[in-house]
């Protein structure tokens, strides 16, 4: 690592180098979307420059397809995996029982896709990506262009009659120009402060017209692998009910990461 890493990149480097080791030879696994989820990449392709590792990727958007190709990952799609062995993902937040936002890098629809179509969802993150309720983090909606307005006004009334603290809504921009995702939406990003009842959240937005998907990845999540900006890992497992906690070592002149950008 270069001496210039920020404590929040040593956090991510570290959580990711550790969920390396759920990964054996021969899996078919599913590559998040994201700024950790691109270190989690660059650090499967060491495995695979470096001790041969031999796995399959199904990447949860382009960029990330890109990335893998380039650190020498082999990639196909979920059609011809149909069904994954594990899938490595960052988060924007999640609680303590590992409910997730997804969505902030606009690749939600895909990342639930494949995390649902697989054995076990491994999550990575940085500490402060951990809360006791979610919602501080804009809740991303991803919806169909066509009459996305009101959809818009659909989404809003409904969040009246929804346990949040917050009702503002916002289309996302690129530029001057709507955020479109790989499938060719949009994202309405719901700022919502603090989400009472997630579950019961997640199931009513879904039934709006206009709605494709939303970001609330609810008892999807296995294990969250969360890293400290001073090295320090800890491996949270819900199932097990378990709680782990290590340390990554890395030299300070190893940076083969330092083109991974935010």
């Amino acid at each position: 690592m270069s001496e210039n890493l920020s404590p929040i990149d040593t956090a991510k480097f570290v959580a990711a180098k550790r969920a390396t080791e759920f990964v054996a030879d021969g899996m078919k696994v599913g590559l998040g979307t994201g700024s950790t989820a691109a270190w989690l990449v660059k650090c499967l392709g060491e495995r695979v420059r470096d001790e041969g590792l031999k796995i399959t990727g199904v990447p949860t958007s382009r960029r990330t397809a890109e990335l893998a190709q380039k650190v020498g990952i082999k990639v196909i799609s979920l059609d011809e995996a149909r069904w994954l062995d594990l899938t490595i993902d960052g988060a924007d937040e999640f609680d303590g029982e590992l409910n997730l936002i997804k969505g902030g890098g606009g690749a939600l629809l895909h990342e639930k896709i494949v995390a649902t179509a697989s054995d076990q969802m491994i999550v990575i993150a940085d500490i402060s990506k951990k809360v006791g309720t979610l919602g501080a983090f804009p809740l991303p909606v991803e919806v169909i262009p066509m009459g996305w307005q009101t959809t818009r006004s659909l989404v809003e009334e409904t969040l009246h009659a929804m346990d949040v603290m917050g009702q503002k809504t916002a289309l996302r921009m690129n530029g001057d120009r709507p955020f479109v995702t790989d499938e060719g939406n949009h994202i309405l990003d719901l700022h919502l402060t603090r989400i009472g009842n997630a579950r019961q959240l997640s199931l009513v937005l879904n039934q709006i017209p206009g709605i494709v998907e939303n970001g609330l990845f609810i008892d999807i999540c296995d294990v969250v692998v969360i890293g400290h900006g001073d090295g320090k890992v800890e491996v949270e497992d819900i199932n097990a009910g378990t709680h782990e906690e290590g340390r990554i070592a890395f030299a300070e002149s190893d940076n083969i990461f330092r083109d991974i950008a935010e």
